[in-house]
């Protein structure tokens, strides 16, 4: 098996945080979103991964070799492709195309989700999908009485499903979504300027392909600020019986913490009330604070905050009073200074 994971947009909903991190390695509870999402993956499909081959622009040597270490991580090799154009989503899986061969999972880095289930191997396909109250602003499917997909529709105006895709999707052959991507790019097959996968899927389906359903229990968005410290704080939850412990070299005096949290390696709290749902970044530095629902990566200083539904980026420096903040890496915001 071999999971295919499309990250080349840099994310601007969620800037000024991906202004120098790519939203997939973004950490969320101390763990970059498209890790979570290839272990997630992992433990649905239930066997050995072969191969992760991330599709990403120009991030960069040194994300590259952080994307390769997560593919080891899980005892797979690492690949990396590079998709110059933002010309759709076949269009970045045909990126790839060195890899695409057998049995693969496609992932896009933009979502995470919680599933109890396990992968049918034997259906030409599996999508993916989560029910939802507005399925207009999302692709949905169709079923048939047997629970088989007879229909993709993109963004549907009037009601034909509540079943929406999420972005996660197997192949029992990789070899044929080539052979309809190329069909599709080589004669110029466009919707709203793009090559899109699921007139590939279409295609398929068409051809007799039996694609069946992958129910999610929850399916948790990254796409803006506010989103991400939701999703942060609903992995807190999933995982609060990990988060119990915080690593020996934190140091918490005179400090009240209200789990779920998670704590990072050479964290120092002072005086302060930290929780319920925060994420404190390695080497991250809290004195005379009360922080709630709350994001903060690694190696920042935060004196006097009063902060809650906020995200703090890397090496950043926050001093003063707020309610609810977004600064990005290497910022500072200096509320008491007297200069």
């Amino acid at each position: 098996m071999k999971i295919i994971v499309p990250m080349a947009g840099r994310g601007s909903r969620l800037r000024p945080h991906t202004l120098t991190v790519p939203k997939p390695l973004i950490p969320i509870a101390g763990k970059p979103i498209v890790q979570r999402l290839v272990e997630d993956i992992a433990k649905v499909a239930n066997q050995p991964i072969e191969e992760i081959a991330f599709i990403i622009g120009d991030f960069g040597p040194e994300v590259e070799a952080s994307l390769i270490k997560v593919a080891e991580n899980l005892g797979a090799k690492g690949s990396i492709y590079t998709q110059t154009e933002p010309l759709g989503t076949a269009h970045a899986i045909n990126c790839a195309r060195q890899s695409m061969t057998g049995p693969v999972i496609i992932a896009f880095a933009d979502t995470l989700f919680r599933a109890d289930f396990h992968l049918d191997t034997n259906a030409d396909g599996v999508i993916w999908v989560k029910k939802v109250e507005d399925p207009s602003a999302f692709g949905v499917v169709k079923l048939d009485d047997y629970g088989f997909i007879t229909d993709f529709v993109e963004k549907p105006k009037e009601f034909v499903s509540d079943l929406a895709i999420i972005g996660i999707y197997y192949f029992n052959s990789a070899e044929k979504l080539m052979t309809e991507i190329d069909h599709i790019i080589g004669n110029n097959i466009m919707e709203g300027g793009e090559y899109q996968l699921t007139t590939a899927l279409e295609n398929l389906r068409a051809k007799g392909a039996k694609f069946s359903l992958g129910k999610v229990d929850d399916w948790m968005d990254c796409g803006n600020k506010n989103v991400t410290i939701q999703t942060n704080s609903k992995i807190l939850d999933y995982e609060k019986e990990c988060m119990s412990k915080y690593p020996d070299s934190a140091i918490i005096e005179n400090s009240l913490i209200i789990p779920p949290c998670y704590i990072g390696e050479n964290v120092k709290i002072t005086n302060s009330k930290i929780g319920p749902y925060v994420s404190l970044g390695n080497n991250t530095k809290v004195h005379n604070s009360n922080i709630e629902h709350s994001l903060i990566q690694g190696s920042t200083i935060i004196d006097h905050g009063n902060l809650s539904n906020s995200m703090i980026g890397n090496s950043a420096q926050y001093f003063g009073v707020s309610r609810e903040i977004s600064l990005g890496d290497y910022s500072v915001l200096d509320f008491l200074s007297k200069d």
